[in-house]
């Protein structure tokens, strides 16, 4: 941006120091946090059970197809 659009806009151009910035960034995060819109007890429950069910799915996926190539080799190198 050009200094001419900053000044036009309102903003200045100077610089803080780090112990200017650090107050600064902690109050923007705690104003980002206020906008989260937070899952009830039920719905983080509900979540939960979805990822729970999901890694046993992939888990015993990724097994099956371990055996069956586990079989495979030994039927072919034995």
């Amino acid at each position: 941006m050009s200094e001419g659009n900053a000044v036009a806009k309102g903003k200045q151009n100077t610089r803080t120091s780090l112990i200017g910035r650090v107050p600064r960034f902690l109050r923007e995060v705690v104003d980002e946090l206020r906008k989260v819109v937070w899952p009830t007890s039920k719905e983080l429950w509900t979540y939960f059970t979805v990822v729970v069910v999901f890694i046993v799915a992939i888990m015993a996926f990724t097994g099956v197809l371990d055996l069956v190539f586990d079989r495979l080799v030994m039927w072919l190198f034995a």
